[in-house]
């Protein structure tokens, strides 16, 4: 499916390299690249999103594997540019299912009309920055070349699948899945002997209906993850009628919750420690039965204090073994790391799919995943036959998909080599050396530990006013000064580390990808972050270059 030119783009002539000019390019038509198209044109500017996949959704048009469903409440967690989308649009369950939300970013596609400027099934491969022009020539797989003067990558957090480099792989005869390249037609496991490898967010939301479908399941597990259960149900009528009457007070109290999200059931501003232990029971159950996220919201100190932590560690290790029949099992998927310093999943039924007899769990903690073989996996000293193998591995998060191509800025200078050490941006936006490149939601800034369509909304925002505000004043390009970036990258790492966020091994850090720069990339704290930014702003872009 391709999408025609908009107003004032230049068609291509036969030659698939003759470069089409527009004042914006875009990468990435999933939440980011729809609203960053749609505040362009507001702005009178001439842009073209190139999105590799068939369809907008971005990450909701990937992750189609069973049970995927999004772990903010759906009230919540959709557009607010819209008041008129807002009210009209009608969410069916608390928490949306992956079908229902890509069935909403294709109605916000049609109803503002944006696929005409979208190249679908067109993967950027390259974009290079000419510093006389200063303009951007963004390449395309399939040959295509557009010239912009800005250049926004809306690519995703969660957009590059992470495979690791197991032994043999490939060499299975049977079916092959990733949690995060999951076909488009429906996968049926009926009769069949299924291994999943993983237990990351997709495997604790895929295993329970996969278990429903195959005639055996073996689950490998390298480290335990906590959930919580969803509780999802139905919306209340009553409840989206309340918070329609008042939405725009409502995202505003949002906007004011460290996440970006969950005013309803705000954090309990209390330590742990000041609570009795009946006040402390009281606070979990109730956080439980609840269901969501906010459960590390039950004490204000519960992820900068590892002692106070461990009260909620040994909370949930107990509801564990309420649900899960055999002690030894219950053991192996009680997690030993802090709780939240890798993202809470949320599940319905996770724990009790291992009281059936056709589930098996095996702990790979010590020696990994030993082969992929012809036959299934060799792990644990065993051999295990299979018809099918579901990869629950996860994603080269937040950097994994900009990495991938061959961006460069000034003189030649690869972000590759930019970020040789780890990422480095100034307030996630904008990366020194890189003029007028943009990044939504990018690595220094709130994004995965946000309600992200919010993050995504305020960085769309910014980059707009950004433009519209350098064309105001005749300026061609804006970029961040080393320092500030420097400056910038401390504060994200100092805020960290004044939590228990980096204490084990997750996807925040990049250290579930083999060989790559263990450095937090998420910043804590929404509000304070967009404080900055508005205050970068009122001072005349502080800690930027402007060009003449």
């Amino acid at each position: 499916m391709s999408a025609q030119p908009g107003p004032g783009a230049t068609l291509s002539s036969s030659d698939p390299t003759a470069a089409e000019a527009f004042d914006m390019v875009i990468v990435g038509a999933g939440f980011a690249g729809l609203y960053m198209l749609h505040k362009a044109r507001q702005l009178g500017l001439r842009a073209r999103v190139f999105e590799a996949g068939d369809g907008v959704g971005g990450t909701w048009y990937w992750n189609r594997y069973p049970g995927a469903r999004c772990d903010i409440e759906s009230m919540e967690y959709s557009y607010q540019f819209s008041d008129e989308l807002q009210q009209q649009w009608h969410w069916t369950e608390r928490f949306a299912p992956q079908p229902e939300i890509l069935k909403y970013a294709n109605h916000v596609a049609d109803r503002f009309d944006l696929r005409r400027d979208i190249r679908f099934g067109t993967r950027v491969v390259a974009a290079s920055y000419d510093e006389s022009a200063a303009r951007w020539t963004v390449r395309t797989e399939r040959g295509e070349v557009a010239t912009g003067q800005f250049v926004i990558m809306a690519t995703g957090c969660l957009s590059s699948t992470n495979m690791p480099p197991f032994q043999g792989l490939g060499s299975f005869k049977g079916a092959t899945y990733h949690t995060g390249e999951w076909p488009h037609e429906p996968v049926d496991f009926t009769g069949q002997r299924v291994g999943v490898i993983g237990t990351g967010s997709s495997a604790i939301q895929s295993i329970p209906i996969i278990a429903q479908q195959a005639k055996s399941l073996v689950v490998f597990q390298r480290t335990a993850n906590y959930s919580v259960p969803a509780h999802n149900a139905a919306l209340d009528p009553a409840y989206e009628t309340r918070i329609k009457a008042e939405y725009a007070a409502f995202r505003a109290r949002n906007s004011l919750m460290p996440a970006g999200f969950g005013s309803n059931y705000p954090r309990n501003e209390v330590s742990v420690f000041s609570a009795t232990p009946e006040e402390r029971r009281q606070a979990f159950d109730a956080r439980w039965q609840r269901g969501g996220l906010g459960f590390n919201g039950a004490f204000n100190d519960l992820m900068i204090d590892k002692a106070a932590n461990e009260f909620a560690v040994q909370y949930v290790h107990e509801r564990i073994r309420e649900v899960v029949k055999d002690p030894a099992v219950a053991a192996l998927l009680s997690p030993k790391q802090v709780l939240g310093c890798k993202r809470i999943c949320v599940d319905t039924g996770y724990y009790e799919t291992f009281n059936q007899p056709h589930v098996k769990l095996v702990d790979i903690s010590q020696g990994g995943i030993e082969a992929i073989t012809p036959a299934g996996v060799d792990a644990a000293g065993q051999s295990f036959e299979f018809d099918s193998i579901v990869f629950a591995t996860g994603f080269d998060a937040m950097t994994g998909t900009l990495m991938k191509m061959d961006i460069r800025g000034r003189n030649g200078l690869t972000l590759r080599e930019a970020w040789s050490a780890g990422p480095r941006t100034y307030l996630g936006l904008n990366v020194a050396g890189f003029p007028n490149l943009f990044t939504i939601s990018g690595p220094g800034s709130p994004s995965v530990l946000t309600n992200m369509i919010v993050s995504i909304e305020q960085h769309v925002n910014w980059i707009a006013d950004c433009v519209a505000w350098l064309r105001a004043q005749g300026r061609r390009s804006i970029e961040a000064r080393p320092q500030a970036q420097d400056e910038w990258v401390g504060h994200v790492n100092g805020v960290a580390n004044g939590t228990l966020y980096p204490t084990c091994n997750s996807w925040y850090l990049g250290a579930n990808v083999p060989g790559k720069t263990r450095v937090f990339m998420p910043l804590l704290g929404f509000p304070p972050y967009v404080e900055r930014c508005n205050e970068v702003v009122a001072k005349g872009y502080e800690g930027f270059a402007v060009g003449a």
